[in-house]
């Protein structure tokens, strides 16, 4: 076979690697601090570097999704973990583990979600939530992706500004601020029950507080219309406490 005729063979073996090779997801801890990334696959999807691993400050790390990934990422803080990745944080906790593992985090902590694609569009779906409460602030934002992709997130410490009965301390410092469904554990304030709907669930006190400090972040379940993001990108920045 002649280059010639080679090379639109390899142009569109290299096309097909590109499309089916997934996303890039960029975290960079802007804190002081350090963090533990917690990350959750949804239902059928992995959860890469085994759910869990440790950003210094200033330092950035690439995570590799599959195409059509789907799941979450969270900031633990204060964590303390022996040699064999056991122990505890402050904050977002897995069970104890530096690898979450398919393990979620114990509220209150902010979350990212994404769904990157589906068998039935192609669009990307991504938010910053305050319904498992706050712990740190974060961001998500595409690099590139065109007209109408938007930035999700939650760029101010709600922990300043947290009600006394949502604080969760260590010691006497706020490290996260409870939703106001961890504090009340009701259904009025859970949107579960007879309040499962937009109908009949409304944005409490508490998430008018939330959604004021936060408008680009879900301050209660049904808190789609202004934190809803839609993009299809390669490549998106994942940011702990973000700059203002």
């Amino acid at each position: 076979m002649s280059i010639s005729a080679f090379i639109p063979i390899l142009l569109h073996l290299l096309t097909s690697l590109s499309v089916s090779n997934g996303e890039q997801l960029i975290l960079v801890n802007n804190c002081k601090e350090t963090v533990w990334p917690g990350i959750l696959g949804g239902a059928g999807h992995p959860s890469p570097r085994d759910g869990g691993f440790v950003l210094s400050s200033g330092e950035e790390v690439v995570v590799d999704v599959p195409d059509k990934w789907s799941g979450r990422i969270w900031g633990r803080q204060g964590c303390c973990f022996d040699g064999a990745g056991k122990g505890s944080c402050d904050t977002g906790d897995c069970s104890g583990l530096l690898h979450c593992q398919g393990t979620g985090g114990s509220p209150p902590a902010t979350v990212v979600e994404m769904t990157l694609g589906s068998a039935s569009s192609p669009l990307h779906f991504y938010d910053v939530s305050l319904v498992d409460g706050f712990n740190l602030p974060v961001s998500m934002r595409p690099v590139g992706g065109g007209v109408g992709c938007g930035m999700a997130s939650c760029e101010v410490d709600l922990n300043v500004c947290c009600p006394s009965a949502l604080e969760v301390k260590k010691g006497d410092k706020v490290v996260g601020c409870k939703s106001a469904c961890l504090a009340m554990q009701s259904a009025k304030y859970c949107c579960t029950g007879m309040y499962s709907n937009p109908n009949t669930c409304k944005p409490t006190i508490f998430a008018h507080l939330f959604k004021a400090a936060c408008p680009k972040a879900y301050s209660y379940a049904f808190d789609d219309a202004s934190s809803l993001n839609k993009c299809r990108a390669s490549r998106y920045v994942i940011t702990f406490c973000p700059p203002i």
